[in-house]
């Protein structure tokens, strides 16, 4: 386990606030999650979303190279539905 810090809780507006240490090592801005698990409060970084890139693994694969703008654009296909003369099963 790591160390302990005591914090205050005070009031902040029509809120609570819980004042931490710098200690922490935490930046002003940084947005947390808080939890209650079975009467203690969990706090945690609330990380934003990551997308899922291949830049950590693509380079183990020879050959695989992430796609280009143009590459990545595709024609529309073609749909039954667009065809004027094309009726719905239910209209047959």
């Amino acid at each position: 386990m790591g160390e302990e810090y005591r914090a205050k809780v005070f009031k902040s507006g029509n809120s609570l606030a819980l004042r931490l240490p710098k200690a922490l090592g935490l930046k002003e801005g940084a947005e947390m999650k808080v939890r209650e698990e079975s009467g203690r409060f969990v706090v945690e970084h609330a990380d934003a979303k990551r997308k899922i890139t291949g830049e950590g693994w693509m380079g183990m694969l020879p050959g695989l190279k992430p796609l280009t703008r143009e590459e990545r654009e595709f024609e529309a296909s073609p749909r039954p539905w667009d065809d004027p003369d094309w009726k719905w099963p239910s209209q047959k």
